[in-house]
């Protein structure tokens, strides 16, 4: 499985909207992510992955943890929870939430509008992990109907940035 890219040249970069990377992400979230920056778009000294994400209303992120990343997240629209380590926390414009790494946590779109957020993870890897589970998404793209994740879901996970799925794993609809 190709789960990393080659590393770029280090430079400067500058991007606008319609030049990234973009994925339609599966069920449950529903949505779509951009990578804004990653060791295979610009060389980087200390590898991080950084971009958006958009969860559709009704959606979210699955309870997971990284083993060996921390993860930044920054929301820019939209409003719904956080749940970290089996507690709720109100997700808003404006809310910044930090992760070390072996910390569970998920986020859930409980808004009728998007959730979106910028994510960054140190070292870098969840931009792969996007790829590989996604279908590439250009700037105007009509929202497919909501698609499956692919079955070897959990090997990917586990080559990218993801630690094992906690067996005790919460559902969202009974928080």
């Amino acid at each position: 499985m190709d789960t990393q890219r080659a590393p770029a040249e280090i430079g400067v970069y500058v991007s606008g909207p319609k030049e990234r990377e973009s994925y339609w992400q599966p069920v449950p979230a529903n949505g779509f992510i951009d990578v804004v920056l990653a060791p295979h778009i610009v060389g980087m000294e200390n590898p991080f992955g950084m971009g958006t994400q958009n969860v559709a209303p009704g959606g979210y992120v699955r309870e997971h943890t990284h083993e060996e990343n921390e993860e930044a997240i920054f929301v820019l629209e939209g409003t719904g929870r956080a749940v970290i380590d089996g507690t709720s926390y109100p997700m808003e414009p404006g809310t910044t939430v930090f992760l070390p790494k072996r910390v569970r946590h998920m986020f859930i779109n409980e808004g009728p509008t998007d959730l979106r957020w910028v994510w960054l993870i140190v070292p870098n890897g969840l931009e792969d992990f996007f790829r590989l589970i996604g279908k590439q998404r250009s700037p105007g793209d009509k929202v497919p109907t909501n698609f499956p994740r692919p079955e070897n879901v959990l090997e990917i996970e586990r080559a990218t940035v993801f630690g094992a799925q906690p067996q005790d794993q919460r559902d969202p609809n009974a928080l």
